[in-house]
């Protein structure tokens, strides 16, 4: 979340300095699927186990608070991102290539298929 937060501002002040000032509030959400870390972010309020949590965790929380980012959750099986980052079943794969706007290259994905 850290990484994506940190690119949010950056874009925004891009579109800042562009003149494209209108396009920064529909960028100021981020998608999460892990509802702890959003609960944690959402509530300012010191939590005893949670000290070991570091400075990206405070940055986060900061953002939120301060209303520069607005955090939402998103189910794993939502996250299209995954199909770069883990192996997945073929049919969660090819879900997740449609949903970024990309062919499998195979054709229709038929039942019993491997």
């Amino acid at each position: 979340m850290t990484l994506a937060a940190k690119e949010i501002l950056w874009l925004r002040v891009l579109l800042d300095e562009i003149g494209a000032f209108r396009l920064v509030a529909s960028m100021s959400t981020l998608n999460a699927d892990n509802q702890g870390a959003i609960a944690l972010a959402r509530n300012p309020q010191y939590h005893a186990c949670t000290k070991h949590v570091d400075i990206q965790y405070h940055f986060i929380r900061n953002l939120v608070t301060t209303d520069q980012i607005h955090l939402q959750f998103c189910p794993s099986t939502d996250m299209s991102a995954d199909i770069m980052t883990k192996a997945l079943p073929r049919v969660s794969h090819v879900k997740h290539l449609e949903a970024m706007g990309l062919t499998t290259g195979y054709g229709p994905l038929r039942e019993g298929a491997c």
